[in-house]
Order: C-alpha cells, then structure tokens, then sequence
C-alpha cells in the first residue's frame, strides 16, 4: 500500500513550494479566483501523494501515482477550476478522484464535493487525507464511468483525466440547463483538449479551453460514446 508523504516528512518543508506553485505556476495563467489560490496556497498538496513522489508535489507536471494514475497538473487544474465560475454551495462529483486532492480544493472553494475513485492503493491515500484536510468531502467507491447516481443530480462534475468522450452516465448525472462537466479530450491523432461540457435541452455543448497534456484515466479509455 503507498505511504502518504505526511507521514515522513513535516508540511513546513514543502511551505515555500507550494507558494511558488502559485505565484509562478497558476497566477501568470489567468487564474484570478481568489478562493482557488487560496485553497492551492493552503492545501499541502504532498500530501496526497505517496513518499516516493513527494518531491514532485510542486513540480508543473502530472504526477505519476502508478497503475497508470496520475495526479493532475496544478496550471491544468487550476485552469479548469477557474472555467467553472465556481458557485458557493454547489454540488460536485470528482470523478477519478485519485488521492482527493482536487476533491479537497473544491471544498475549500466552498463546494460539497462526492470524490468517486476505484482504485484501492489511491484509495487509501484519499482515506487517510481528507479527513485531515477536507473533512466535509463524501469519498465514495465505484465504476468510474457510472458515476454516483446517489447524489444526482450534480452543478458541476470533474473528470480528473482525460477522457475519449464523455461517459454516458456522467451526462445523466448532469443538473439540467445549469450543469457543466469538467474534464480533458484526447482523440488518436489530435492534441488532447482541456474541455467543458454544458448541459442544455439538446444534450452536452462541448467547448474548448485550452491545450493540455493530461494522460487519459486507464479505465475510460474505451468509455461508450455520447453523442453531442
């Protein structure tokens, strides 16, 4: 089973990081959400990550989490966030949630957040976390591509991966004329594309953000096709 990195080294070493992070990383992309550069700032994100990749914590890039997993990259997530117009108190399901630190960035924004994961070594990590750290985040075990019809319907759901299309249980999930998803597109041959879907009368309206590099999510690889 990983080890959360908290567990060998004090937060206050990785202090300095984490505001770098932000002031040179996710400010100078027209991140100007003050609750998303508050909540960056805050959160230790080491700690969500096992020992072995600690000191990557604050690095621009996608950390690998193993089993083909990985942990967004800060710029990209903070991005995507900020394309959401985050509103207080909305529903949100995190789908990949991995170790749960973007779930717990969402509930510091002031979100009530679902973090829907599978894999069980990813699992223990946001288990061990996020009582810590977003104690009010609904941590929840399940099929990716199902996401949690429990709590449906969602203002806004994150896919924490990229994705070939959208699952069609995530769309169903989707609050009516108001909700979005959140997620990244990759097609063979094409960059893959930081995306969000709204949901309208007509179905899902895909609009494109902005280029990125997120590695697909491996259990969604083959995800049914939803037809825009």
């Amino acid at each position: 089973m990983a080890t959360p990195a908290e567990d060998f080294a004090p937060a206050d070493n990785f202090a300095g990081a984490r505001k770098c992070m932000v002031d040179s990383q996710i400010r100078p992309n027209r991140v100007t959400d003050p609750r998303i550069l508050s909540a960056m700032r805050r959160l230790p994100r080491e700690r969500f990550l096992p020992f072995s990749v600690a000191a990557l914590a604050y690095a621009d890039e996608d950390v690998p989490l193993g089993d083909g997993r990985f942990l967004m990259e800060p710029m990209v997530f903070a991005r995507l966030l900020q394309a959401a117009t985050l509103r207080d108190n909305e529903r949100v399901l995190v789908v990949g949630a991995g170790t749960g630190y973007g779930a717990a960035v969402l509930a510091a924004c002031g979100c009530r957040v679902t973090a829907l994961e599978e894999a069980a070594a990813l699992l223990a990590i946001a288990g061990a976390a996020l009582p810590v750290e977003a104690p009010g985040v609904t941590l929840v075990v399940g099929p990716l591509a199902k996401g949690w019809p429990a709590l449906a319907p969602y203002d806004l759901i994150l896919i924490e991966g990229a994705v070939p299309s959208i699952p069609p249980a995530l769309a169903a999930q989707t609050q009516q004329e108001t909700g979005r998803i959140l997620s990244a597109i990759y097609a063979e041959g094409r960059i893959t594309q930081a995306v969000i879907a709204e949901a309208t009368a007509a179905g899902l309206g895909i609009s494109p953000l902005f280029d990125c590099a997120t590695p697909p999510i491996p259990s969604l690889r083959r995800a049914p096709t939803f037809v825009f």
